[in-house]
This record gives structure tokens, C-alpha cells and sequence, in this order.
């Protein structure tokens, strides 16, 4: 027997299923948000330290950067006076910000994921998850740790991170790797989460001996005591304050620095694609185009509708950035 569905029947499930998605839609929207600026070029790539536009400039937290990314390279980061690019096959540049024609090249002969450089010391994370430091003047390896190879990783890879004579790196696979970087000698490794993907470390910062980071899934805080608290994070902040973190359920979440909960907000369906602070508010950015304002104990809420398009998003310190639009927040 042949059963035959109607054209009005497959329209009816195909639009029955498209309408199952729910999305954010606020109580009250107070105005439109008035502060909008454009520039002449789209961002179209972005990093954990920054994004690159159509013509190579480079935007950083501190916005537009008076310098241009060498072509065939991505972007990495800026550390000690040095722009860090590189390309696939492992070869790196440093390049000077005050003299762009004072740069070196290394040839590491491996993908790059992350890079940091202090003095006279470079410290690499592969895209294999292995650790490597180097001499900067000599190109001589100092120090090389093997990684787990990870299956897939959150496009927000933290860079190492020098602390007095300490480098740390944060890896593809949830951890941080304390090495001392006079001796090269690991002195200790921490566990943030153990997932199998998208494990890395997305968030990193040391205030006042407290050191905060996070994956996608954990947050981890590190003062007297080693603190983990479970969250489906998508962005955090860290001040002398305390934390504050977006998570993929619509909440926004204020913790002491031992992760002890302060206040909480719940926005339904909300879609949240970046978190700034300011001296007395925080500001997230809505995937339906919202701005939403709140103080930063989270009693008070205001929401101010944007004219959002789809694209590349980079939050900076004072901005959100869509594209080639700039959506300030103070």
C-alpha cells in the first residue's frame, strides 16, 4: 500500500520543527542602543587575544592597532614589545611593534596554537598539545613536554602566561602546566576538566595571588586551595572584585574569587555572544540583538535593542565589535 503525504502535511513538519527553537525576547526593552560606530573593514577571523580584518589590521582589547598582519600569517598575540604571528607549517614570527622592521623568524616545523614572549624567553604550545620554551636571541630549544593530541578545541586558546620566573601553560586538554622557566624543570600540573573535546583552556588570570581559568565546562580557582565548580561557561571576568561568568543556559553568575555564589540572573533562551565590565556595570551582548546593562551586584537590569547581523563577533574592552560595526559601551 502506498501512503502519499501532502505538500500542506511536510510544510507543517518542517515548520513545526523550525518553530520548536525558542529564543530570548525580553520583558521590556528600555530604547534603542545610540552608540554605534562603523569602520571600513569586517573582522574575519578572530583569537582569544584578538581578530584580524579584511585588509590584515589587527583589533586587540585595547582596539584598532596601527599594524598590519603579514601576509600569509594569523595572528597569535602581542607580548613584551612583539607582535607573535605564524603560519600552518610551524613557522612563527616575531615581529617589533615599535620597528616593524625588527622581527625573527623561527622555523618550529609543527602547527602553532598558542605563543608568548618575555625577555629572552618564547614560550610555544603546539596544536599537538606539546609544550616547548626557546631563547629568543639563539633559537635554541630550552625545554620540551609532550602533550594528549586533542580530537577538538574551542577557537578561544589562552596563550602561555609568564609570572616572574614561572611560565604557565594553558593546554589543549583542560590543564595548567607550571614550569620554571630559569631551571625549565615542570614543577607542577592542575587539572581544570577532563572532558574529552572542546577541553581547553579558554579563560586564564592571575590578581593578588589568585589565579582564576576555566574550560568550557569547569572553573577553577586557585588561592589557599585548589576550587572547581561545574558550569556550560561562555565567558568570564575576573577583577580584584570577584568573577563574573555568562553561561550557555542564560545566566550570568557573580562568585566571590573561591567560587562562592554572590548573585544570580537568568535570562531565558538567552544566546549570550560576549561579556564587558566597566567601573560599575556589566554589559552582554544577546544573539537576537540585545545589549542588556546590569549593575554588578545583578539587582538591576536595563535591555537596549540593537540592528545585529551575523558574523564575527570580538568583545574589547570597551566595545563589542560585530563585523565592521562598533557597538561601544561607554
Amino acid at each position: 500500500m502506498k501512503v502519499y503525504i501532502s505538500s500542506a502535511l511536510i510544510a507543517l513538519f518542517i515548520f513545526s520543527g523550525c518553530s520548536s527553537k525558542e529564543y530570548y525576547v525580553p520583558k521590556e526593552v528600555k530604547a534603542n542602543w545610540d552608540k554605534v560606530e562603523y569602520v571600513d573593514e569586517s573582522i574575519v577571523r578572530t583569537t582569544a587575544d584578538g581578530a584580524v580584518m579584511d585588509n590584515g589590521q589587527i583589533l586587540t582589547r585595547a582596539g584598532l592597532q596601527d599594524y598590519y598582519l603579514p601576509k600569509g600569517y594569523s595572528y597569535i598575540g602581542q607580548s613584551d614589545g612583539w607582535i607573535v604571528a605564524s603560519k600552518v607549517g610551524g613557522e612563527l614570527l616575531l615581529q617589533s611593534i615599535e620597528d616593524n622592521t625588527t622581527q625573527i623568524e623561527f622555523e618550529l616545523k609543527k602547527t602553532i596554537a598558542g605563543a608568548t614572549v618575555s625577555g629572552d624567553k618564547l614560550a610555544v604550545l603546539f596544536a599537538t598539545n606539546d609544550m616547548a620554551l626557546y631563547s629568543v636571541s639563539t633559537k635554541k630549544l630550552l625545554m620540551k613536554e609532550g602533550g594528549n593530541a586533542p580530537v577538538a578545541v574551542d577557537t578561544r586558546i589562552v596563550n602561555p602566561y609568564f609570572l616572574n620566573e614561572l611560565v604557565l601553560f594553558l593546554t589543549l586538554d583542560g590543564k595548567v602546566v607550571i614550569v620554571n622557566s630559569d631551571t625549565n624543570e615542570i614543577l607542577r600540573s592542575m587539572l581544570v576538566s577532563s572532558e574529552e573535546n572542546f577541553n581547553n583552556i579558554i579563560y586564564f588570570n592571575v590578581i593578588d595571588n589568585i589565579m582564576v581559568s576555566a574550560t568550557a565546562y569547569r572553573l577553577f580557582s586557585l588561592s589557599e586551595k585548589e576550587r572547581r565548580e561545574k558550569y556550560d561557561i561562555r565567558d568570564v571576568l575576573f577583577t580584584d572584585e570577584g568573577i563574573w561568568i555568562s553561561t550557555k543556559e542564560g545566566e550570568v553568575i557573580a562568585l566571590t574569587p573561591s567560587l562562592q555564589l554572590k548573585a544570580k540572573r537568568k535570562f531565558p533562551f538567552a544566546h549570550f555572544l560576549g561579556m564587558i565590565m566597566t567601573e560599575d556595570k556589566i554589559y552582554l551582548l544577546e544573539k537576537q540583538g540585545f545589549i542588556i546593562e546590569m549593575s554588578k551586584d545583578l539587582a538591576t537590569v536595563d535591555v537596549y535593542e540593537i540592528n545585529l547581523d551575523d558574523g564575527y563577533v570580538y568583545v574589547a574592552d570597551k566595545a563589542f565589535y560585530v563585523n565592521d560595526v562598533i557597538y561601544p559601551v561607554e
